[in-house]
């Protein structure tokens, strides 16, 4: 009746009743028993076959038992008396549940540090309990609840504060010294977050993204942020916490190495769970102090070479050597020694080279082998220039780093203000003095023997003097070439080929060898300078392009502009067609520029025209600035306008639904949020477009309106602001200079 059920009412006085209306049955609960606990010897006890666990899993016996034999046995086995065939007990125990301590207690009396008849701590049930032996066995493997992570990570941080050594740790715990790191890493995180993610507010994904910085206070940002977006991935986290740190692959960081950024007291932020490459420098401004100081010393070190200016910077800008001539050069001669080892090399080489050509793939050690035989010949080939002292002391050199840290130096470039000025013969103030800049070419003190065609008049010839020999008088030199220059035009025009090659020639002059203008066709190239330039155009792919092309025809140009000529004649059709495109875009200009009324240099009319204009040259050559390598960023477009036009680059690369996602957010966020959503939208601003065909522009309806140039405040409709939208507070407190507004 105790373990029934009621299945019906009675009647209501037939219950029977009590103080308070319940019966006497539901008065109280039986009360559990547990079973006993007693200690057996191991030698008495059975591993039964009611355990379920038949699969290998979790820490190994071998494990188990090194951890019993250190901290002893933690949790009793659960066992039932062994019976006979006539149901007698038989002094005998077999183990239903615990069956993995069991074999660990095992292991350890192979291993004799432990006694086999040593009592063993067991929970005793009857022989005949209701509860079958299985049902335990499946109880005790199920009813389990694995540590809690939080819980693993608080604990290990503990030991650590006990003062328990990482490596000793991860040995007790059968683990790696590597893996106790990354759970103190997590350790460590916002108390604030832990609380979060023990109540399944965070994933451990994400939590482990929080932990690549140590700023509680900006990791509770973040996750705030989280809040408001749609954006929760871990990534977006880790890139949120080290926007303002360095990257350690940046060419900063490998000039100036970690090792000096930590002497110096910088702090390094390390991801434990991902690849991080190198981690992030979190002090930026001391990071730039030491590169500065670091740049200046080689800068001071080259410039006790005897330069006249020495030019540092971590990046010059692109076209820097624009207008200045490179002063000539020589390679160092190789020593004897040198020269020796070279040949030794290269035999070596050879001989090796020889050896293994019928093989596929060569040995580690000795294809290794001939990486170190280049390296050390390219050492000796590439050898360091050699200038004259003289021009050393007109010339300058740049210093810069290379994208892999290392210093990259550009010397012998003389500025068109320190060019060597010489005095012309005929100049009335220096009539009794020929003298000349020392660093010049000198020039014969005779006056007599000098022919300057076009120089200022010199004394007309002495009837008297009709005997000696006198330069022809300068106005008579001008006539005379006049007369030529006239008759040279004419066959010009009538050999195309010529009129080619030696317009090409001039353009080459103008491109390749600076300062140097010995031809006489009045056509040069003339350099588009970008005074204002966006962040990175120096390492964009068009910069690393055009100068890779640049390079590649300096290496087939001859040194001296002297054989110039010579050298272009032996160029084939193609060739000379593709180095005359090469210095032609040189002068290509699609700049906007601002035009003033009160400034003639250019009218807004011109450059609408220009553009129009660059609009069909874009589309001559397929112009693509997405394949160009161009992508909207927080630096280049998005933090340097206003919150609007945000949305409106989100919406256009998107769509609607996502610029409202981020809406909300401050102008700093959306930017960086915008960025990401952008990445590979293959959007492009209005500037960097290139109409269709249909929205082209059309000459005749510019022509019509010759007005425009006295409107010269007039922008292009791209850089049109937005006036009823005012810039709001978030876009002024961001400190961005808000372009195109």
């Amino acid at each position: 009746m105790a373990f029934g059920f009621v299945t019906g009412l009675q009647p209501r006085e037939s219950l029977p009743a009590t103080r308070h209306g319940v019966t006497d049955m539901a008065k109280a609960a039986p009360k559990i028993v547990l079973s006993s606990a007693r200690d057996i010897p191991l030698d008495l006890i059975d591993l039964s076959q009611s355990n379920v666990r038949r699969v290998k899993a979790g820490v190994s016996i071998e494990a188990l038992a090194d951890d019993i034999a250190r901290r002893g046995l933690l949790q009793s086995l659960n066992v039932r008396p062994t019976l006979n065939d006539e149901g007698q007990e038989t002094g005998r125990f077999h183990l239903p549940a615990g069956g993995r301590r069991f074999r660990a207690l095992e292991l350890l009396v192979k291993r004799k540090r432990l006694a086999k008849n040593a009592p063993v701590p067991c929970i005793v049930k009857d022989a005949n309990d209701p509860i079958s032996a299985e049902e335990d066995s499946l109880a005790e493997n199920t009813h389990r609840e694995q540590l809690h992570p939080l819980d693993q990570f608080r604990s290990m941080k503990r030991l650590v504060d006990q003062g328990d050594d990482i490596e000793a740790i991860a040995a007790t715990f059968m683990t790696t010294p590597a893996v106790v790191r990354q759970r103190l890493k997590l350790a460590s995180v916002s108390p604030a977050l832990h609380e979060i993610y023990a109540e399944d507010g965070m994933t451990l994904d994400q939590l482990m993204a929080f932990s690549v910085s140590e700023d509680h206070a900006r990791q509770e940002q973040v996750w705030e942020l989280l809040a408001h977006s749609w954006n929760k991935e871990s990534s977006f986290i880790r890139s949120r916490l080290t926007e303002n740190t360095v990257r350690a692959s940046d060419k900063r960081v490998l000039f100036v190495g970690i090792d000096a950024y930590a002497e110096a007291g910088g702090c390094v932020l390390r991801d434990l769970f991902e690849a991080d490459d190198g981690g992030w420098l979190q002090d930026a401004a001391l990071l730039d102090t030491l590169v500065a100081a670091k740049l200046q010393a080689d800068a001071e070190r080259i410039g006790g070479e005897g330069w006249k200016w020495v030019t540092a910077a971590v990046d010059l800008p692109y076209g820097h050597l624009n207008s200045l001539r490179e002063i000539d050069s020589d390679p160092a001669a190789l020593t004897d020694a040198e020269s020796a080892r070279a040949e030794a090399l290269t035999a070596e080489g050879n001989a090796i080279e020889a050896n293994y050509e019928d093989v596929e793939e060569l040995p580690e050690d000795v294809a290794a082998r001939i990486e170190a035989i280049d390296e050390e010949l390219a050492g000796l080939i590439e050898r360091p220039r050699t200038y004259d002292p003289r021009e050393i002391g007109i010339a300058g050199a740049f210093v810069s780093l290379d994208t892999d840290g290392s210093l990259f130096v550009e010397r012998g470039w003389v500025r068109a203000e320190d060019e060597p000025q010489v005095a012309e013969p005929g100049d009335d103030e220096a009539e009794g003095d020929q003298s000349v800049d020392p660093i010049g070419p000198q020039q014969p003190a005779a006056r007599s023997t000098v022919v300057t065609v076009g120089g200022v008049a010199v004394d007309e010839p002495d009837d008297d003097d009709e005997q000696i020999i006198k330069p022809l008088p300068d106005r008579l030199v001008s006539e005379l070439t006049a007369h030529r220059t006239l008759a040279l035009q004419d066959a010009f025009a009538a050999s195309p080929s010529t009129a080619f090659a030696a317009v090409l020639h001039a353009m080459v002059l103008s491109s390749f060898y600076h300062g140097r203008t010995e031809s006489c066709v009045g056509i040069s190239v003339t350099r588009t300078s970008f005074a204002n330039q966006a962040p990175g155009m120096k390492d964009s792919s068009s910069a690393r392009s055009i100068a890779a092309r640049h390079e590649a025809w300096e290496k087939r140009l001859p040194d001296s502009d002297k054989d110039l000529w010579d050298a272009l004649m032996l160029l084939d059709g193609v060739d000379q067609a593709a180095l005359f495109a090469h210095c032609a875009a040189f002068g290509v200009n699609a700049l906007w520029e601002a035009t003033s009324r009160y400034d003639g240099r250019v009218s807004a009319h011109g450059v609408e025209r220009r553009l129009a204009h660059s609009h069909v040259l874009a589309r001559a050559v397929g112009l693509d600035m997405v394949a160009a390598g161009w992508k909207p960023t927080v630096e280049n477009y998005l933090g340097r306008v206003a919150k609007p036009r945000i949305l409106i680059a989100v919406a256009e690369a998107r769509d609607d639904h996502t610029a409202g996602l981020i809406d909300h957010l401050k102008k700093g966020d959306m930017a960086r949020e915008a960025e990401r959503l952008l990445a590979d939208a293959d959007w492009l601003p209005e500037p960097l477009r290139t109409p269709a065909i249909e929205d082209a522009f059309d000459p005749a309806a510019v022509d019509q309106d010759e007005a425009a140039d006295a409107d010269a405040e007039a922008l292009p409709a791209f850089l049109g602001g937005d006036d009823d939208q005012p810039a709001d507070e978030d876009d002024l407190s961001e400190g961005y200079a808000i372009a195109a507004e």
